[in-house]
């Protein structure tokens, strides 16, 4: 098991001991040891001094054997989680392996998509169609507060789906609380392979094409493409992008499905750390879909989510109706090391078109729409409950 944030940044004092052959240098000042200059803390003495007494303790008073493989994991979990960043981490050969698995659009395990609260909370999105979780019954809007062993306190989001995933044939236990009916309720769901689809469409009355996008990964743009191809030939003069629940995905794939939209100009760009801009996606000209377009967003819509409504808003392809997106608006490199394992780490900022940061701060839609009850997720809500989707079918049916 993976640790927690708390537990990861004290083994960074069990990552310098490891690393052996660290020279020696005079005491540092205070200054040196909170960062204010560039001493690393391998060639820090209060530091070095520290981890010799805290070894000494361990080697005296722990009363179990001691794992090196365990510690040295423990290593890069601490220095990347004392980075202070939760889109920043350490990943094993193992785990980049399942990281590439989940872009594919198959994967082994339950099938929920599941988002982290600001209070560290786990909370399904929404379970996936035939998925061994809509099967099980959980529903939009549970809290995860334990899986097998592992109660949900601070950890991050990628190590409780870990957690979640575990390996195909075996039985992930939750134990969730529901607000709608404030229980707890206990499930035993089996883990298999999950297929998950990320366009689904259909053509609605009035000649207007529903389009809704459920996350974006290597299928997406294909998928895409064949709904709106499929439409069109039908006969849409309209349509409507679902992106409420989309939690992200892969920049390059959200980049496709706007350029297939979008008639001219600038989707997406980044900025590092000093304001350079160190990337710029374009449209290429090659396809539009020149017909008015309503994109319903809220809450969990974030990330890739965010560059297409920010796209294709400023662009003036579409309005937004629902409510304020998540406020993701950073960048992660996978870096490979030299071993097979990786890092993911935060190198910058995205910016709309028209030079918007979203981040922390999320895009509001042009039309604030709620959905009934105080919900946040639209997943599970019929047609004719949700006001965000008549919403939409008003202004295209105005237009």
């Amino acid at each position: 098991m993976r640790r927690s944030r708390g537990k990861a940044v004290l083994a960074v004092v069990l990552a310098l001991s490891l690393l052996g052959g660290c020279g020696k240098k005079e005491s540092a000042s205070k200054a040196e040891v909170t960062g204010e200059t560039s001493v690393d803390l391998v060639h820090d003495q209060a530091v070095l001094n520290k981890i010799d007494e805290i070894n000494g303790i361990i080697d005296k008073e722990f009363y179990f054997e001691t794992d090196r493989a365990t510690q040295e994991e423990a290593i890069y979990d601490g220095i990347m989680a004392g980075l202070d960043d939760p889109y920043s981490r350490y990943y094993t050969n193992v785990e980049i392996a399942d990281l590439m698995e989940d872009t594919s659009g198959k994967y082994v395990g339950i099938g929920a998509v599941v988002t982290q609260m600001q209070d560290f909370s786990v909370v399904v999105v929404r379970p996936i169609k035939q998925s061994p979780a809509e099967e099980a019954g959980l529903k939009p809007e549970d809290v995860i507060l334990e899986v097998d062993d592992m109660v949900i306190t601070d950890q991050g989001l990628e190590m409780v789906v870990e957690k979640i995933r575990g390996s195909e044939n075996t039985t992930a236990h939750l134990k969730i609380y529901r607000p709608s009916t404030k229980e707890e309720l206990e499930f035993d769901i089996p883990r298999r392979e999950v297929e998950n689809y990320s366009v689904d469409y259909e053509m609605l009355e009035g000649d207007i094409g529903y389009i809704s996008i459920s996350t974006f990964s290597e299928i997406t743009f294909d998928e895409f493409k064949e709904a709106i191809d499929d439409l069109t030939a039908k006969g849409a003069k309209a349509y409507i992008f679902d992106l409420r629940d989309n939690g992200g995905g892969l920049v390059s794939a959200v980049v496709k499905v706007c350029d297939y939209v979008m008639n001219d100009g600038v989707i997406v760009s980044t900025k590092d750390k000093n304001g350079n801009v160190t990337s710029e996606h374009k449209d290429t000209e090659q396809h539009s879909v020149d017909v008015p377009i309503v994109m319903l967003v809220n809450g969990y819509s974030a990330s890739a989510s965010e560059i297409m409504a920010g796209a294709l808003r400023d662009s003036g392809k579409a309005v937004l109706v629902g409510t304020k997106t998540f406020g993701k608006g950073i960048v992660q490199s996978i870096i490979p090391l030299s071993d097979g394992s990786a890092i993911k780490i935060t190198i910058a900022k995205y910016f709309t078109p028209s030079g918007y940061d979203l981040h922390e701060k999320g895009i509001e839609p042009d039309y604030e729409v709620k959905l009934p009850d105080d919900r946040e997720s639209a997943a599970g809500l019929s047609r004719e409950e949700d006001p965000q989707f008549k919403k939409a079918l008003e202004l295209l049916t105005e237009k």
